[in-house]
């Protein structure tokens, strides 16, 4: 007898009910039909294929474009004791078979797997084999051409369709039009399916557009006012620092968070802003996949983000447990240009492509016509000096060679640290009598990590920096100086970037055959940033409404609690005066933004009442330029 899905839930993710529309989704899949999801960033995606997965004997495959986000689905389900795998880079033939038999005799309920590994016969063979009881299409929008992410590998996802003609198929997107959507059902061809859409609309999150040029000054008087966890976006990694540092500065705990930081201060980050030691984490758009958080209230975009679907996603991340939130957005016009010149500047020709292309088979000496099936530790900043490329149309660049199935790239690919000890047992425990700091750490290393003598073993920083009751930071440090003293060999997490090349060299001729599609994509990405901008400099509609209708989403009546309709609405200035006045007489002195902040009103409107009441002797102006109720 099949589980029910209220058990499962219950008992993998502790809830007692679902949301709209999950529990449909999850009937259907149930009775063996096709789905499509569109559910906005929030919805619950994933529970609407991994539940009705467990429910039914067999493994479901999850089609996903990302490694970290494969990665990172299999860390969550593993957390909930589910057993699920990814096939990791580089593998060779042997260890995909004795992954496969792992699957098939592991009681694996989840194989994880990227569209161009499903290209491998090897693989296709190998899934002809497995009982399979769903396949799910996980950003499915990557299908159609139209969509923000356009990976020409997921066009061959259809190739399940003939190995598993009977299986029921599920794709689920968190942005999509009917354009995509069409796409999406044509290409996976699904004849018989049930289409599933929550509404974009969220009535508990207020959209807020500020045309502002003392940014830090905003960022100071939002969180006097606002105390919810927060996450600030901003478009580089050493801003992230800098905020962190000026927020921290002005006591307002934060941290920051961007690709550039090793696994280990990554998870430092996360931590401490998941437990709300530090409530407001300032990152770049690498911080995303993996956010559980239901309480943020506030999500800040310091800078422009590239289109409205990014916007959209990341100001999704507030309010998800349907609180009153806010997505706030800083610009000036110097920003609109920074955007529209940086838009200009990393939209690379086919000529460029080409290049960089052409270069990379070079860099690593690989001659015409051959293919080495290797993985390369790879330099990008190196790459770019060598060949004086321009590094962010050259990042663009191997994106797209990457989603083009041309090469393969993984970052921090030894996500952990590796340890050995070449002392004998003599010298180390001689050493930790010596060394009366390192006495209880190299106990509790030995004691957690058994075979370290023998073998080079992965080890987690972190975990024993619990254990050892010591920070992470420390735990690195002792393993340095134990390596500099000849007694261990320690490699820590090495974040350089791992390449595979996924086709033979053959330059022009590689490029020449995606050079439509490769024009195609550059095209929309410049047009969904030129959107974006309309979108932000657009005063006069209701922002839900604005971004509704880029879905493909109708709405009668408007939010009522974006900047526009805010702005809209007629400001009772009635009882101003009396309200700045009590508002003085609470604060002591305040500056005419300020006040405006608080009682949340256009600061030229504060300004005409406070000339008025200086007139008439009411209030001063201090020595620090702030209003004060007249001694």
């Amino acid at each position: 007898m099949m589980i029910s899905p209220e058990k499962i839930l219950a008992e993998y993710w502790k809830f007692t009910s679902f949301r709209v529309p999950q529990k449909e989704i999850i009937t259907c899949v149930l009775e063996n039909k096709d789905a499509i999801a569109l559910l906005p960033t929030g919805g619950g995606k994933s529970i609407c294929f991994q539940i009705p997965a467990l429910a039914k004997k067999g493994v479901c495959i999850v089609v996903s474009p990302l490694i970290a986000l494969m990665q990172d689905q299999v860390s969550n389900l593993k957390k909930r004791n589910i057993k699920a795998v990814t096939i990791p880079s580089g593998s060779n033939q042997n260890e995909i078979v004795t992954l496969f038999d792992q699957i098939k005799f592991g009681k694996v309920k989840f194989l994880y797997i990227s569209p161009e590994r499903l290209q491998s016969p090897l693989i296709q063979q190998k899934i002809k084999e497995l009982d399979v009881n769903l396949i799910a299409i996980d950003e499915a929008h990557c299908i159609s051409e139209w969509g923000h992410d356009f990976r020409p590998s997921y066009r061959n996802i259809k190739i399940l369709k003939e190995i598993l003609p009977v299986v029921p198929f599920i794709a689920l997107t968190a942005t999509a039009n009917k354009k995509v959507l069409a796409d999406i059902s044509n290409n996976l061809q699904l004849s018989n399916h049930q289409t599933f859409k929550k509404s974009f609309f969220r009535e508990n999150l207020a959209y807020q557009v500020f045309k502002i040029e003392d940014k830090l000054g905003r960022l100071l008087q939002i969180f006097t006012k606002t105390k919810v966890p927060a996450i600030i976006y901003v478009n580089s990694r050493k801003k992230t620092e800098e905020l962190a540092n000026f927020l921290n500065a002005n006591n307002f705990k934060s941290t920051f968070y961007h690709a550039g930081l090793s696994t280990l201060e990554k998870q430092t980050a996360f931590n401490d802003w998941m437990t709300e030691k530090k409530p407001i984490i300032i990152a770049t758009n690498a911080f995303g996949m993996g956010i559980d958080k239901p309480n943020v209230g506030l999500v800040i975009h310091y800078n422009l983000p590239s289109s409205t679907e990014n916007y959209v996603q990341e100001t999704g991340r507030a309010g998800r447990n349907e609180e009153k939130s806010f997505g706030v957005l800083l610009y000036n016009e110097n920003d609109i240009y920074l955007q529209q010149q940086q838009t200009e500047n990393s939209i690379p020709s086919i000529l460029e492509v080409k290049a960089v292309h052409q270069k990379l088979y070079q860099f690593f000496r690989i001659a015409n016509g051959e293919l080495l099936e290797e993985t390369f530790s790879f330099n990008f900043l190196e790459f770019c000096k060598k060949y004086n490329f321009q590094v962010l149309k050259t990042d663009i660049i191997l994106k797209l060679l990457v989603n083009y199935g041309i090469i393969e790239m993984n970052t921090s690919f030894n996500k952990r640290a590796t340890l050995k000890v070449i002392g004998t047992h003599y010298t180390i425990l001689n050493f930790s009598k010596n060394n009366s700091a390192f006495k209880n750490f190299i106990n509790v290393l030995l004691r957690t990590y058994g075979g370290l003598f023998e073998d080079e073993i992965k080890i987690d920083e972190f975990f024993l920096a619990k254990k050892a009751g010591i920070t992470s930071t420390q735990v690195i440090k002792n393993l340095k100086i134990l390596k500099e003293q000849h007694l261990v060999t320690y490699t820590p997490v090495n974040g350089t970037i791992s390449l595979t090349f996924l086709l033979p060299r053959e330059d022009d001729k590689t490029i020449n055959r995606f050079s439509k599609e490769i024009k195609q994509f550059l095209y929309l990405k410049k047009e969904k940033a030129i959107h974006f901008i309309k979108f932000v400099t657009n005063n006069k509609v209701c922002r839900s409404t604005q971004l509704l209708s880029y879905f493909d989403e109708e709405k009668e009546s408007t939010c009522g609690i974006c900047d526009v309709c805010i702005g809209n609405k007629k400001i009772d200035t009635k009882h101003l005066p009396s309200k700045i006045i009590a508002l003085l007489k609470e604060k002591r002195e305040l500056s005419s933004k300020e006040i405006s902040s608080l009682l949340n009103i256009i600061e030229k409107d504060i300004l005409i009442h406070l000339h008025v009441l200086l007139s008439e002797d009411e209030i001063a102006i201090n020595n620090q330029n702030k209003f004060q109720l007249k001694i």
